[in-house]
C-alpha cells in the first residue's frame, strides 16, 4: 500500500500522532536517528523534520534587524541562527530510511521551492506548511502542484488567508488537505489553546483538523483529539 494510502486510512479511523523533529538533534546525525526510533517507542505514527538552509530562510547580515532578540538565543545573527540549527540535507535519505524501516510516515516542512523539489526527489508521502509560511501562496502553489496531502498550520492566520491557501491548494490540484489549529508560541500556554476552534474549522473549511501543539505535557493534545483532532502534531 502506498504511503499515502496508508495516510488517509489512518486519518479515516484514528488520530495521527506526529513526533516533530525540527531541530533538536542539535546537528548531531546519530541524535537524529535516535529521535526517530524514540518516537516509534512512543507510539508516534509519524516523524517530520524541517527543510531549509540559512541561504534559503535569511541575509547573511550583522544589522540591528538581522540580530536575535531571546533570553536563550539571543547575540547572534538569524543567518547563525539558521546555519547552527538546520537539518543537513545530505542526513535526509538515511533519516527517511530510518522511519521507512520502522513502518513511520516520514515528512518535511518545506521553506521554499528548492526544499520541495528535494523532498519530492526523496520520495515524501505529504508535504507541511508552516504558520509563518501561510501566506507564502507562490510556495504553497509550487507545493500543491505535487497533488499530495498538504498539512497547514495556521498559527498565524485570519480566516480570509485560511480560505484562500484552500483555494489555491484545491485549484492546483490537492484533494487532501489537513489544517492544524496552532499557537504560534513556544511554550504556549495552555489558557491560550481555544481548543474548539477545532470543531470550528471544521465546519468553516470541510476539511480534515488537527492541532500543533506548543504547550509542555499532554494534556491539551488529549483535549484536542476528544473534540476531534485527526493529526496531533507535537
Amino acid at each position: 500500500m502506498k504511503r499515502e494510502a496508508v495516510l488517509k486510512n489512518k486519518l479515516a479511523h484514528r488520530c495521527i500522532i506526529v513526533a516533530e523533529v525540527s531541530s533538536n538533534h542539535g546537528q548531531d546525525f546519530n541524535r537524529a536517528i535516535a529521535l526517530i526510533k524514540k518516537a516509534k517507542e512512543c507510539g508516534a505514527d509519524a516523524v517530520k523534520f524541517q527543510t531549509y538552509t540559512a541561504d534559503t530562510m535569511t541575509l547573511d547580515s550583522d544589522r540591528r534587524c538581522f540580530r536575535v532578540k531571546h533570553p536563550k538565543w539571543g547575540g547572534q545573527t538569524l543567518y547563525q541562527l539558521y546555519k547552527d540549527s538546520y537539518t543537513p540535507w545530505k542526513w535526509f535519505k538515511k533519516l527517511k530510511r530510518a522511519a521507512d524501516d520502522l513502518g513511520m510516515l516520514f515528512f518535511s516542512t518545506a521553506f521554499d521551492r528548492t526544499a520541495v523539489d528535494f523532498l519530492e526527489d526523496l520520495g515524501v508521502s505529504m508535504h507541511k506548511i508552516a504558520s509563518f509560511e501561510l501566506s507564502d501562496l507562490p510556495l504553497i502553489e509550487y507545493m500543491a502542484m505535487t497533488r499530495k496531502p498538504l498539512v497547514i498550520s495556521t498559527g498565524m492566520a485570519t480566516p480570509a488567508e485560511i480560505k484562500e491557501v484552500m483555494k489555491v491548494a484545491k485549484r492546483n490540484g490537492v484533494k487532501d488537505i489537513i489544517l492544524l489549529k496552532c499557537v504560534s508560541s513556544y511554550p504556549a500556554m495552555p489558557a491560550d489553546m481555544n481548543l474548539m476552534t477545532i470543531s470550528h474549522m471544521k465546519k468553516m473549511f470541510r476539511c480534515q483538523v488537527g492541532l500543533s501543539d506548543h504547550t509542555l505535557g499532554i494534556g491539551v493534545s488529549i483535549g484536542a483529539v476528544s473534540l476531534g483532532a485527526q493529526m496531533i502534531e507535537k
